[in-house]
C-alpha cells in the first residue's frame, strides 16, 4: 500500500512538474514572439527621412502630363520639395508664398517641386484635373506632381500638408537639409518673423550651417 501511494504521488509529482515546465514554455515563447513583434514594429515604425539622409529619387506625373523626376534638373543645387494640396485651408494660404519661393530660388539652383500627397477617392477635390486647374488659377511656376499610389511621401516621411523638404545636391546625392514648415505664421505672411526655409536655402547658398534643421510643419494631415 504504501510503495502503490508513493508511486501515486510520484507519478502526479511528475505529471504536475511537466505540466508546469510547458506551462512556462509556452508563456515564454509568448513573451519572445511578443518582444519580436514589438521590436519589429519599433523598427518599422521609423519611417522618413531625417537631418543628413539621402533622399531617393522620384518619377511622378506632372499636370502636364510628363514625368518628372530630381535626375531632370541637371543645374540644380537642390531642391525645395513641397507636399501640398488643393483642398486643405493652410495650403492654400501658402500657395503664394511657395511661388514665391520658386521664383526666388529656381533660378539660384533650388527650384520647388510641389507633390501632392492625398488619396484622391477620399478627397477628389485633389484629382489631377483638380490640380490642372488649381495650378491654372494661381499661375504656377514649379511643377505641380501627383504622388499616384502614395508611395513617395511615407519614404519622406511627410505627415502634413504643407510639409516641406529642403534637399541639398551631392555625391552622394540628395541630402535633406531642412524639415517642416514654411515660415512661423501660417494666417499671415506680413506677420511672419522666421523664414524657416528662406533662411535654409539662404544657408545652403552660402556655405554656412542652417540654425534651425527641424520645424514643426502646421497643416492638414495627409489622406490616405
Amino acid at each position: 500500500m504504501n510503495f502503490s501511494k508513493k508511486n501515486h504521488e510520484l507519478h502526479k509529482t511528475n505529471k504536475n512538474f511537466v505540466s508546469k515546465f510547458f506551462k512556462s514554455i509556452t508563456i515564454l515563447a509568448i513573451v519572445l514572439l511578443v518582444s519580436a513583434f514589438t521590436v519589429s514594429k519599433s523598427i518599422s515604425d521609423k519611417k522618413g527621412y531625417d537631418i543628413g539622409d539621402i533622399a531617393t529619387d522620384f518619377k511622378l506625373k506632372n499636370i502636364d502630363g510628363k514625368m518628372v523626376s530630381m535626375s531632370d534638373y541637371k543645374d540644380a543645387k537642390g531642391f525645395i520639395i513641397t507636399f501640398t494640396c488643393n483642398t486643405c485651408p493652410y495650403a492654400v494660404l501658402y500657395e503664394d508664398r511657395i511661388e514665391a519661393l520658386n521664383k526666388r530660388y529656381a533660378s539660384k539652383g533650388y527650384p520647388v517641386i510641389a507633390i501632392m500627397p492625398n488619396n484622391t477617392d477620399r478627397m477628389p477635390g485633389d484629382s489631377m484635373e483638380a490640380m490642372k486647374t488649381r495650378a491654372k488659377e494661381k499661375g504656377f511656376t514649379f511643377p505641380y506632381l501627383m504622388d499616384e499610389g502614395q508611395k513617395i511621401f511615407p519614404q519622406y516621411g511627410a505627415t502634413k500638408t504643407p510639409h516641406i523638404y529642403v534637399l541639398q545636391k551631392t555625391d552622394k546625392g540628395n541630402v535633406v537639409k531642412y524639415i517642416g514648415a514654411v515660415d512661423n505664421n501660417y494666417k499671415d505672411a506680413s506677420a511672419v518673423t522666421e523664414k524657416y526655409v528662406e533662411n535654409a536655402v539662404d544657408a545652403l547658398l552660402h556655405g554656412v550651417d542652417i540654425k534651425e534643421t527641424k520645424t514643426r510643419a502646421i497643416g492638414c494631415s495627409i489622406k490616405t
